[in-house]
């Protein structure tokens, strides 16, 4: 007779996937505790690992692995003259990352990471999207302090004393005043390349991000007139100071609406969704939240497709309990905390 072989989950997973998760997170037997296709629970996350300084090249970099989801991020600094920026004021001091284009992201999808992505193909659309997203909450989150990437000229300009004594020597006659100016800027490009790609890439690529940047060590620079250029010295790289944690936290919405099964309205929330899961689920939400000062400070929420969660919902206790312990597990990986 032929041996008994059982399906994998996996296998049913991809055979019947709707009807699969939904009996998964409501089973027939009240003793079998809901979960999802991949075994976690529907709260379960994939415990985030984090690396530094992974790249020998750059001025910092940084891996993060979240189960089968895995991106490397490196930070390279480049100088840049104030004269070489078109749109350049000396009375800006608010603004400059966002006017001067001083933060430069970019996220490319390697191919292999998942089967999707294909060799030889322009940008894909997730690709640029995840950029943007990128971008603009380094911008709102003021992460950086622009300080740390201006490049300073002291400038030493002599002013002559009135004399009557035509005898006096020039030497003598001589005070050196101090006159500090911005002559240019650090701009930092994070390249952020995904190795390996199962679901949740946002969550992934900022959290890469942010520890990338807290690796960043940008050399002294200065000014020299005599050259018209920016010269660079290897002692002493300065840290960036980072201003807060900022950590994302992306949810589903899973509500069996596509299955014959009634769930009466139901829905389930699946933290740090994989692939599958977001294939599966038509809603979805990413709460971006900063524990560093004791409390829960929320900074963005973005949310996409769906009509199921509210606004109410979106300040629910449930979800920024969700997004703290999210918080607490990056960064705890990024410090190097058990």
């Amino acid at each position: 007779m032929a041996p008994a072989v059982g399906l994998s989950r996996a296998t049913f997973a991809k055979l019947s996937p709707h009807p699969y998760l939904l009996a998964n997170l409501e089973p027939a037997n009240d003793d079998v505790p809901p979960a999802r296709s991949n075994g976690r629970a529907p709260q379960e996350v994939r415990q985030p690992t984090v690396n530094l300084s992974s790249l020998s090249h750059a001025h910092g970099s940084a891996v993060v692995r979240m189960g089968d989801t895995t991106v490397i991020c490196g930070v390279r600094a480049e100088s840049i003259l104030t004269s070489n920026i078109p749109n350049y004021r000396e009375s800006n001091t608010e603004s400059e990352l966002r006017d001067y284009d001083l933060l430069v992201p970019n996220i490319e999808l390697a191919t292999g990471s998942a089967p999707q992505f294909l060799p030889g193909g322009p940008p894909t659309t997730l690709a640029q999207t995840l950029s943007t997203r990128v971008y603009s909450l380094l911008q709102s989150s003021k992460l950086l302090d622009p300080a740390d990437l201006r490049i300073w000229h002291k400038r030493m300009s002599d002013s002559s004393l009135a004399d009557d004594d035509e005898d006096m020597e020039q030497d003598n006659a001589v005070e050196v005043s101090e006159d500090k100016y911005v002559a240019g800027y650090w701009v930092l490009y994070v390249d952020i390349f995904f190795i390996s790609f199962d679901g949740n890439p946002f969550d992934a690529a900022w959290a890469a991000t942010l520890a990338a940047l807290k690796d960043t060590k940008l050399p002294q620079a200065r000014y020299d007139p005599d050259r018209e250029m920016i010269v660079c010295s290897r002692q002493n790289p300065q840290q960036l100071t980072i201003r807060g944690m900022p950590i994302a936290c992306t949810v589903t919405v899973f509500t069996g609406k596509e299955t014959d099964r009634p769930t009466d309205g139901k829905y389930w929330l699946l933290v740090d969704p994989d692939t599958l899961e977001e294939s599966l689920c038509d809603e979805s939400l990413t709460i971006v939240v900063d524990c560093s000062q004791g409390s829960t400070k929320i900074l963005s929420i973005s949310k996409h497709g769906g009509t199921t969660l509210t606004a109410k919902h979106l300040r629910s206790k449930e979800l920024m309990a969700l997004a703290a312990g999210r918080w607490k597990d990056f960064v705890a990986a990024i410090d190097g905390r058990p």
